[in-house]
């Protein structure tokens, strides 16, 4: 559960805060099973020393709670573990005179805020509202930004992020934040005029019915794809790797919903949304892609089957398949590059769940008799937009200086002299 999810807290619906409060109350009772009774009639009392400073049961009380209440629930342990880092991570900057001003504290507070549509005044209402102090959230924040500038300044100078580095991010990983989109799908033929019309009949009555099990199960009775065997659970894709109608529908679909019906040719596929999860940086759409598609007589038989599983294990890249296809008609063989609006609908969907030299084998030909063996070459992004560049970059920069900065806390932890109490 995320910040933003917690948001009606202050609108006054008043089960869901029922239910962290729940929480919260479940929180104490298991922090307080992992003290003895003398203990937990001072909630102040050390719970862990810290070379020079102390963490108290109260800390560890609060850290749960405040957890609790932002969706990522920890156990005393784990809160204990946590507040003893933090302990070295701030005592550190202090040596080094890096402690931030009250500026950045607001700012930090503002952006924490906002990451669930509410105002500062609002996440500290409803922190107190579930016993977590203005003073612990002010801890916690203070203690992330005061290690973040200690990490940069220490780091900072011995991490370069080149334009090669940021296009093979883009190039090897896909688009590197935005929504990743989680779908499941159901493809029903319609190789003729009577089955297309049966099968958009059977599409309503699905889509009649959209419940996440309700799907599933009608996958594994109904789609003639592949993903049946993962009841039509498709790969989660950033939202720019996906085709314009894919892209359209997880846009405007609630989790749970289904699409109107999409035609491939000789099926027709339905969408269901599962869920939506943000990730770190602005998602940069496709612009290009280039992709193989290497026809095998046998559709999905037995015989077509094995041709692809054996060509899979001898190819690395796409243009080994022109080694395969040299003396094969010139029509066993496609490599194009295309932009993304004018790649069919069900190659696109396809391609959508690859990372270059990875293949597919769902989609057929010819009513079913020939087999499509599609491979991604290579999916190249937009870079009119320098800001989607810049945030790929800081990125990696962080992810860089954020491994140096783990490395380093874990050899300060040894050197410190940490009791637990």
């Amino acid at each position: 559960m995320t910040l933003k999810s917690i948001r009606s807290q202050v609108t006054g619906q008043t089960p869901r805060f029922t239910r962290f409060m729940q929480a919260g109350c479940m929180a104490a009772l298991a922090l307080c099973s992992t003290v003895t009774s003398g203990t937990a009639q001072n909630l102040f009392a050390p719970a862990a020393q810290v070379n020079d400073s102390v963490v108290t049961v109260y800390e560890m009380q609060q850290r749960v709670q405040l957890m609790s209440v932002l969706g990522g629930g920890i156990t005393p342990k784990v809160a204990l573990d946590t507040l003893i880092d933090e302990r070295i991570k701030k005592d550190t900057a202090k040596r080094y005179e890096i402690e931030p001003n009250k500026d950045d504290i607001a700012a930090a507070i503002t952006d924490f805020a906002k990451r669930g549509d509410l105002a500062p005044e609002q996440l500290l209402s409803l922190l107190a509202q579930n016993g977590v102090s203005s003073q612990s959230f002010r801890d916690f924040v203070v203690s992330g930004l005061a290690w973040r500038d200690y990490a940069r300044a220490r780091f900072a100078a011995r991490v370069n992020v080149s334009e090669a580095d940021i296009d093979r991010a883009l190039r090897d990983n896909g688009p590197s934040g935005g929504l990743m989109v989680s779908m499941s799908e159901i493809f029903l033929p319609a190789r003729d005029d009577a089955e297309r019309a049966q099968s958009e009949q059977l599409a309503k009555q699905i889509a009649a019915n959209p419940s996440i099990s309700a799907f599933a199960a009608a996958a594994r009775k109904y789609s003639v794809a592949p993903s049946r065997e993962k009841s039509g659970r498709m790969t989660p894709s950033p939202i720019g790797n996906l085709p314009g109608p894919l892209r359209a529908a997880a846009t405007t679909l609630k989790p749970g919903e289904v699409s109107a019906p999409l035609s491939t040719g000789n099926a027709i596929g339905i969408f269901q949304l599962r869920s939506l999860a943000e990730i770190n940086t602005p998602t940069p759409t496709a612009d290009s892609i280039e992709y193989a598609a290497y026809y095998i007589a046998g559709g999905h038989s037995e015989k077509g089957l094995a041709a692809a599983a054996k060509l899979r294990a001898r190819i690395d890249t796409c243009d080994d398949l022109y080694g395969i296809a040299k003396n094969q008609p010139a029509e066993a063989l496609d490599i194009d590059t295309l932009p993304m609006s004018q790649i069919p609908t069900d190659v696109a969907k396809e391609l959508a769940q690859l990372d270059p030299g990875e293949s597919s084998i769902a989609l057929t030909r010819s009513n079913g008799e020939t087999l499509v063996f599609l491979m991604l070459c290579e999916r190249t992004f937009e870079r009119t937009a320098s800001v989607d560049r810049e945030a790929v970059k800081t990125q990696i920069l962080s992810t860089r200086i954020g491994a140096l900065a783990e490395s380093h806390l874990a050899e300060l932890r040894a050197d410190a002299t940490i009791v637990i109490k």
